[in-house]
């Protein structure tokens, strides 16, 4: 369980700057996955269920103006920053250790 912290800024304005912060990693994961669900429910008003494969959710984070992490180590007891193409990296193995029955 590492404290996290997830800042978005999903337009080039400064005023769509946000910041959530989790108890954990795989949390935050998940909150970026809620994201762009909200995303599709928006686009998508009318539709009964939402469908979307990683490719999608990956090219959704790429788009993103601006999108970190920072992830508490307590050995330092500092926060360790983090990009895109991690972010991308964890989700990837959050859904395939997901998929594979553990969670």
């Amino acid at each position: 369980m590492s404290h996290t912290i997830l800042l978005l800024q999903s337009t080039n304005k400064l005023d769509s700057r946000t910041y959530s912060d989790y108890e954990s990693v795989d949390e935050c994961l998940d909150g970026v996955c809620k994201v762009f669900e909200e995303h599709l429910k928006k686009r998508n008003p009318t539709s009964p269920s939402i469908t979307y494969d990683i490719s999608e959710l990956f090219e959704f984070v790429d788009q993103i103006s601006d999108l970190s992490c920072l992830v508490f180590q307590k050995q330092t007891g500092q926060y360790e920053p983090h990009n895109k193409e991690w972010i991308k990296q964890q989700i990837f193995q959050l859904l395939r250790k997901q998929a594979a029955g553990g969670k």
